[in-house]
């Protein structure tokens, strides 16, 4: 009996634990969900509370970790216009306006639910910091503090996929950890270089509702 039991404590005494590393399981989860350069098109459609529909498509242009340019080519009414971002620093680009307009995080350029962070996005690893990790049974969910008071989130929650380690989810919070918005990552397909991400990401906010 006293082997047995000396031999169940070596046991636990010599098995490793092995800790999360959040800063590198969410650069894993921002490269998954997208190259830190590509071009791409985008389909945004707003659904206003009271079922009013607009789409707008736009050309998308991002290079490294900190610069995103987007154009606006569909509805005639916006075609020409174009968004550009070099950190934490926003422009708005209108034809026949002289020069840009500074714009902000938290403002929109297509009003509803979408602001210009979500139109202009950076790694999440560019701008949060990992506060903790909970592993559950087939997901990861990391919780993240922005860097700064410039992003327009200061508190994130990402649900993330165990195999793939890509979004499920993400719950956009206040530093007082009340929900803005909650995004829901969907379809996923194969894109160039056999890469599988999801094609549609869908976008619900208690603020936004008729």
């Amino acid at each position: 009996m006293l082997k047995i039991i000396g031999f169940i404590i070596t046991l636990i005494i010599v098995a490793p634990v092995y800790a999360i590393d959040g800063a590198v399981l969410l650069k894993q989860v921002d490269r998954n969900l997208n190259p830190e350069s590509y071009e791409s098109y985008r389909k945004l459609i707003n659904i206003e509370p009271d079922g009013r529909k607009k789409e707008y498509t736009l050309f998308t242009i991002k290079k490294g970790v900190d610069k995103v340019v987007s154009l606006f080519l569909a509805p005639a009414s916006e075609k020409g216009r174009s968004t550009l971002r070099l950190g934490d620093n926003m422009w708005l680009y209108i034809p026949n306006v002289a020069k840009p307009v500074r714009i902000t995080s938290i403002q929109s350029v297509v009003g509803g639910v979408f602001n210009n962070a979500d139109i202009l996005q950076l790694d999440y690893a560019a701008e949060y910091n990992v506060e903790n990790v909970e592993e559950k049974e087939n997901e990861y969910l990391l919780h993240l503090k922005a860097k700064t008071k410039t992003v327009a989130y200061d508190r994130l929650k990402i649900w993330a996929d165990k195999v793939r380690k890509l979004p499920t989810k993400i719950e956009c919070l206040t530093e007082a950890n009340m929900l803005i918005k909650t995004l829901y990552f969907k379809d996923i397909k194969n894109f160039d270089g056999g890469i599988a991400r999801p094609s549609v990401i869908e976008t619900d906010s208690p603020l936004y509702k008729g």
